[in-house]
């Protein structure tokens, strides 16, 4: 589990690729300290699992699906990427719960200046990913952890304060790029609740408290209770 607040930028080394699949060795020095083989590291918020470590870089691998579902094969050596080391269970807990599973792709639409902040609107390519995304919600944008100011028409915007734009690769991203995107977990837990055994077509199973194998959590229940 990540918390969305990058660590570093890295550098793309040398990017080896074989059909969909992918090897690519980053050049890093803060992650690099104490990652070893098999650790997990998000890569503009994807994450992935080490499989060499030198002493200022290290090698993973990005596998068919990942390079169908993510920004990742549009990198080139020399790009830079945001990282992120998986959330030590002694850490504080900055920004929100990223899995690292990217959701989409988005397209940067445009930029603005709010005073001190730089306005971001993305254009998701998939349009079902706004069920999640809401105002005043949390969105990770290539692995940063970000609030959703504005949603609708096809799009959304996220407000960039100065110390973030100069830490992360949004600051090298223009109009026309691509960034990935991972909605919050939270709501996918919530849908996923609420159609179980619906779409299916199957019976729930038994679970504590549940002595008719129903969860009991549907819309009329998250409405009295203040959640919908």
């Amino acid at each position: 589990m990540f918390t969305g607040l990058i660590e570093e930028i890295g550098t793309m080394k040398s990017i080896g690729r074989k059909g969909e699949a992918m090897l690519l060795e980053i050049s890093a020095q803060v992650v690099s300290e104490d990652i070893k083989i098999g650790d997990s590291v998000a890569v503009n918020g994807v994450c992935l699992t080490a499989t060499a470590v030198g002493a200022a870089s290290f090698t993973v691998d990005v596998m068919p699906q990942t390079y169908r579902n993510t920004n990742l094969k549009d990198l080139k050596p020399g790009s830079r990427v945001n990282l992120e080391r998986a959330m030590a269970a002694n850490g504080r807990f900055g920004g929100h719960i990223v899995q690292g599973h990217v959701d989409g792709v988005g397209k940067i639409v445009g930029t603005g200046r709010d005073q001190n902040a730089v306005v971001y609107e993305i254009a998701p390519l998939r349009s079902s990913l706004f069920k999640y995304i809401i105002p005043k919600g949390s969105v990770t944008v290539d692995g940063i952890s970000l609030t959703v100011v504005e949603a609708g028409s096809g799009k959304f915007a996220v407000s960039i304060i100065p110390h973030t734009l100069s830490e992360t690769v949004l600051a090298f991203k223009r109009p026309g790029d691509t960034v990935n995107v991972e909605c919050d977990v939270l709501g996918k837990y919530v849908e996923h609740l609420l159609k179980y055994g619906r779409n299916h077509g199957e019976p729930e199973d038994e679970g504590p408290g549940s002595p008719t194998g129903q969860s009991g959590i549907d819309l009329p229940f998250l409405t009295a209770n203040g959640f919908a």
